[in-house]
């Protein structure tokens, strides 16, 4: 599984916690419910098969009051290390669907995360990119960078208040 170099996105960030805590927070169902996700936009229902050909399945509360379901598919776990996930918008019965306010967004995206500790301080590396898309939809997501960096740094924010309760 390969990402597409032309259109990725990347995102460091280092949190003031040890690895072990980080990575229970990404891999374990309660503590990712608690974190996950835009801001203002809980995690009310979630499902984690945290396996290689398993998957997280989750809703978010929008704050309009609507839903948004979400995928990963787990295609890689190195305990500690790294995760390899195809990311999708899904349905409440786990199928897949377009973006629901970006109807040009590719329907899959993979994701590599991986997991490094120093000093008891942890990096978070992300990699992203559009995944068995055509190029109008690589060209969607590489135009969404901007958009996805704001939004996983509110999300990291959320971690890290997470971390250090």
């Amino acid at each position: 599984m390969t990402i597409d170099s032309d259109f990725v996105f990347f995102l460091d960030r280092t949190l003031d916690a040890p690895l072990v805590k980080v990575w229970d927070a990404w891999t374990k169902a309660e503590q990712l419910q608690k974190w996950f996700g835009p801001k203002g936009c809980p995690i009310s229902t979630h499902t984690l098969d945290f396996r290689v050909g398993g998957l997280y399945h989750y809703c978010m509360d929008l704050p309009n009051g609507d839903k948004m379901w979400g995928k990963w598919v787990f295609k890689e776990i190195v305990p500690q290390q790294t995760l390899l996930f195809i990311s999708s918008f899904s349905d409440e019965t786990g199928g897949i669907t377009r973006h629901p306010m970006a109807p040009g967004w590719p329907l899959e995206m993979i994701s590599k995360i991986t997991f490094t500790e120093e000093n008891g301080k942890t990096t978070i590396s992300m990699q992203g990119g559009a995944y068995n898309a055509t190029e109008a939809e690589r060209q969607a997501y590489a135009d969404g960078r901007e958009s996805m960096r704001k939004g996983w740094g509110g999300t990291f924010e959320q971690l890290e208040a997470f971390l250090a309760k």
